[in-house]
This record gives structure tokens, C-alpha cells and sequence, in this order.
């Protein structure tokens, strides 16, 4: 069953708040903006994650200097996966953030 918008715009707005604290209680420096529904993480050497929404799509769309990558919402596990590969979005925060940051980050609550 495909998530009905506002069910979508819940989920989004909760895993972002869940990223920016995740940032905010790990002392990394980064700058995190998040306007129109698009969070941006910024560190400190320039190089960016960028999360936006995707609403006719009903995904959750992330920018990386590796690439791009498109997530769908798995209601039945309560995730986010993407929808190429099945990595978990959380599995590749954190990936993303030590290879850019150095910084082992635990994103498992998202």
C-alpha cells in the first residue's frame, strides 16, 4: 500500500529532525540547514549531504559526492532502503559520514 502524503510528509520531517540530532549530539562540525524540506549537511572540508523529498514519488531523495541515491519507505520495518541497492539508509549515513567526516556516527534510529 503506498503511504498516503501526509503519512509521507510525517516520515520525511521525522527522519530529518532525526539526522540534525544525530549531528547536533555528535560534536562534528557541520553546518545543517534545512529549509523547504530540504536538510544540507555541510562538512567541514565542502563536501555536502543533501536530503530532499520526493512527494509524487513518495521517496526520500539523498545527493552525496558518491552520487545520488533514491530511498522508499518500508512500512512493514519501519525504514527507509534504497531502491537499487536495499541499503538502509541509516547503513549509509554512516558509511557516508566516516568516509567524508572520518566520524563513526550511529544512525540506527532513523
Amino acid at each position: 500500500m503506498s503511504l498516503t502524503e501526509a503519512r509521507f510528509h510525517d516520515l520525511v520531517d521525522a527522519t530529518q529532525q532525526n539526522i540534525e540530532d544525530v549531528f547536533d549530539e555528535s560534536g562534528l562540525d557541520v553546518d545543517l540547514e534545512n529549509s523547504a524540506g530540504v536538510l544540507t549537511v555541510k562538512f567541514e572540508g565542502g563536501s555536502q549531504l543533501i536530503f530532499s523529498r520526493q512527494e509524487p514519488l513518495r521517496q526520500l531523495w539523498l545527493a552525496a559526492k558518491s552520487g545520488g541515491f533514491h530511498f522508499d519507505y518500508d512500512e512493514e520495518e519501519s525504514r527507509w532502503a534504497c531502491d537499487t541497492s536495499d541499503e538502509l539508509l541509516s547503513e549509509m549515513l554512516a558509511r557516508m559520514t566516516f568516509e567524508q567526516a572520518g566520524a563513526d556516527l550511529d544512525f540506527s534510529e532513523i
